[in-house]
């Protein structure tokens, strides 16, 4: 056991979402390729007698801190999954990311909370169907690195080969609620995502990719028209190879030729964007 943990809660980022099927229990089988980017949250944990939460950062005001919070339940879960039931902790989450935004923050957070809580605790992990009782991304977040995810967010498998990813992550500000996507999409049987060609440049795998889909934009954009506002912003920057929304929305990231370009088009966005555009390289 050690007193001190800390955590790294990266974006998640969807570059590719294909809604595949509708199970008879209502949930919806995708086929995802996932990222993570270097923006994210923070969490600091300490040994204490109960668990505990606060929130602190530029998005702390919109973040409930009670047994609403993910990361609150995921520390009972782990508690309880692992026997200790007579472990605490309190966490600090500084949250930079912005909520309901598509790039699986919520999520992300639960499963930093989960690995931190696994050291200061010297505890094994809660098992898969745990961890896909508190959200579908959950699972694919305790291992945040490039992933194809599938079914339900249960099947998961590890994807090499993807070149290095200039990427510029927006959000317009405006919270998306998930399930008001799916119950707005009009498809739920497309087709899955296309083989991942071996050892893809940054132009290759931009072509492949521009074949593949997000599902849920389409419904995203009609619920929340500002969605199509930043992807046009995004598609008009100098060096822009492709623009698209990640998960369910509101958060659309871009792919640049090079950081440079990444870099100066994220300060142009900034530069004119309004007040409430989150701006962020990942």
């Amino acid at each position: 056991m050690t007193a001190t943990a800390t955590g790294f809660a990266p974006a998640k980022i969807n570059l590719a979402l294909h809604v595949t099927g509708r199970r008879a229990d209502g949930y919806h089988l995708l086929d995802s390729l996932v990222v993570f980017g270097r923006a994210g949250d923070r969490l600091d944990l300490r040994a204490a007698p109960e668990l505990s939460l606060g929130v602190e950062g530029p998005f702390a005001d919109r973040i409930p801190a009670g047994a609403e919070n993910l990361v609150l339940r995921a520390m009972e879960v782990m508690r309880r999954e692992t026997g200790a039931q007579g472990q605490g902790a309190s966490v600090t989450l500084t949250k930079r990311l912005p909520p309901g935004s598509g790039i699986g923050g919520g999520s992300s957070d639960a499963a930093a909370a989960l690995r931190g809580l696994a050291q200061l605790w010297d505890m094994d992990l809660p098992g898969p169907k745990a961890l896909l009782a508190l959200g579908a991304d959950v699972p694919v977040c305790m291992d945040p690195r490039p992933q194809r995810m599938r079914g339900v967010g249960e099947r998961l498998n590890p994807v090499t080969g993807l070149p290095d990813l200039p990427l510029l992550l927006v959000n317009p500000g405006v919270p998306v609620a998930t399930p008001a996507v799916f119950k707005a999409l009009t498809e739920r049987d497309g087709a899955p995502m296309e083989p991942l060609p071996d050892a893809l440049d940054l132009p290759r795998f931009v072509e492949w990719l521009a074949r593949q889909r997000n599902d849920l934009q389409p419904p995203a954009m009609a619920l929340v028209p500002e969605i199509g506002t930043v992807l046009a912003r995004m598609e008009a920057s100098a060096g822009c190879l492709l623009a698209r929304m990640s998960g369910s929305g509101a958060t659309c990231f871009a792919i640049y030729r090079d950081t440079d370009m990444r870099d100066a088009a994220a300060a142009e966005i900034r530069a004119a964007a309004p007040p409430a555009w989150w701006v962020a390289e990942a």
